[in-house]
């Protein structure tokens, strides 16, 4: 019975995130652009949208959501059963906001909710919502996912696609998302045990801090790029995330039947494709013509 309720809750949660996102769009195209340099400014300048500030506090409770899942419910399953929110948010973006969805998007879209959703059928049952976890495989994952975080953010300066930063300031924003949940999780075994004691952990400074970078590199990516590719990634790099760290950290085991193994695997291709599919190709630009002599 706590397992399923944990699952309601995952659904839940995929459904306010998503609705939070997209108002978070709107809200975030009306404001200022985000400057690092000035964060609080920044900060105030966001939330003086009325739309940014709704998107806000439906996704604050979609975290609550979120975070009550995870102490009811193994984290890799969790961020299976928030995959289905990647079907509802194309559904969203076209019939309630108006926006556009190209085809490249559709199809990055259904691959990668059958290939999170794959994953979600494959990986074998557990019991439970155990938390416990070694500390130096903890910080290896951590410090893995923030370095990668950090490459995607710094994208243009080390030669990527400047037409592609919202998009890569979106994965970055996943994966820093997924970084704060991978601690949550930790934290809710630590309380578990410990009572109030557990939260004076360091992980709750790395909840902290990867929550706040994710919140400026998401809002960036949104301000920068489409609505629908940017959330997409987001949602999908910290389900990713969070169903490697279930696996990598916390000990959620992995199909030892070699087909249901090769479908995991398909599965994790299919969802690395559709990122690279969905933001719009690079074309370049016209070739200038010379002038009439």
């Amino acid at each position: 019975m706590t397992l399923l309720f944990g699952i309601l809750l995952a659904l839940a949660c995929a459904l306010a995130t998503n609705i939070g996102f997209l108002y978070k769009h709107r809200g975030a195209r009306a404001a200022p652009a985000v400057d690092v340099r000035r964060p609080l400014w920044s900060a105030r300048a966001l939330f003086s949208s009325p739309l940014f500030a709704i998107g806000m506090v439906i996704a604050t409770g979609a975290w609550i959501f979120h975070v009550a899942a995870m102490s009811l419910a193994p984290l890799s399953m969790v961020q299976a059963v928030l995959a289905g929110g990647v079907v509802l948010l194309a559904v969203m973006a076209e019939r309630v906001f108006g926006l556009r969805i190209g085809k490249r998007q559709w199809i990055g879209l259904a691959m990668t909710a059958f290939g999170l959703i794959l994953l979600g059928f494959t990986l074998p049952a557990t019991h439970g919502a155990d938390s416990r976890f070694s500390v130096p495989g903890m910080i290896s994952f951590e410090t893995g996912l923030i370095a990668a975080g950090t490459l995607l953010i710094m994208g243009p300066r080390i030669g990527a696609p400047s037409e592609h930063h919202g998009f890569m300031l979106g994965a970055a924003a996943g994966i820093l998302f997924g970084v704060s949940d991978v601690s949550i999780k930790a934290i809710s075994g630590l309380v578990a045990a410990n009572g109030v004691a557990g939260l004076l952990t360091p992980w709750t400074i790395v909840t902290i801090a990867a929550s706040i970078a994710a919140f400026y590199a998401s809002a960036k990516g949104l301000q920068d790029g489409d609505a629908v590719p940017v959330i997409a990634v987001t949602g999908t790099a910290a389900n990713l995330a969070g169903i490697i760290g279930g696996i990598s950290v916390f000990g959620d085991p992995l199909s030892a039947d070699p087909v249901s193994l090769s479908l995991e695997c398909l599965a994790f291709i299919l969802v690395l494709f559709a990122a690279w599919l969905m933001p719009a190709p690079v074309r370049a630009a016209p070739p200038v013509q010379a002038a009439a002599a």
